[in-house]
């Protein structure tokens, strides 16, 4: 089973997806590239449609073992994972943030966690490139497992 799968640490699920009807979830990580996949979800969101829920993901990291370090040694994220959110936010509406768009930090990984998330809705859009992984790839692993493995369409926005 790919690294991005595995679960040494299994934890519980988190809350459903706010919203009635499936909409369009977009993975933040604070990279320039998550912000494009932002903007671009935005943009399509009216035409569609649907409501947009960004989700910040984050996960204890792991040892070079394969084990979780300890969660004492790394503590949750707290505001420094809403305020990545919330500068997403900005970069992306200035002022007005609309009413059908939401946003949640939840724990895992962010490839196993969106693939999860992806049952929930109707599109996923994700950066092609984040703040893990080597550069100069031209898709990276969480784009890459999204694009394999998701439950529902997959919009992966490069840099251009």
């Amino acid at each position: 089973m790919p690294e991005a799968f595995r679960d040494p640490a299994p934890h519980e699920a988190g809350p459903p997806l706010p919203w009635e009807h499936p909409g369009i979830l977009v993975g933040v990580d604070g990279s320039a590239s998550s912000v494009r996949a932002l903007r671009h979800a935005v943009d399509m969101a009216p035409r569609l449609g649907l409501p947009v829920h960004a989700v910040l993901l984050w996960d204890y990291p792991t040892l070079l073992s394969g084990e979780y370090s300890s969660p004492d040694d790394h503590p949750d994220p707290g505001p420094g994972a809403d305020e990545v959110l919330a500068s997403a936010a900005e970069q992306v509406f200035a002022n007005e943030v609309p009413e059908w768009f939401t946003s949640s930090v939840r724990r895992g990984r962010p490839a196993r966690e969106l693939v999860k998330l992806s049952e929930e809705a109707a599109l996923l859009v994700v950066g092609g490139r984040g703040h893990g992984g080597f550069t100069g790839l031209l898709l990276g692993s969480v784009s890459d497992a999204c694009a394999a493995r998701a439950r529902c369409p997959v919009l992966v926005v490069h840099n251009r």
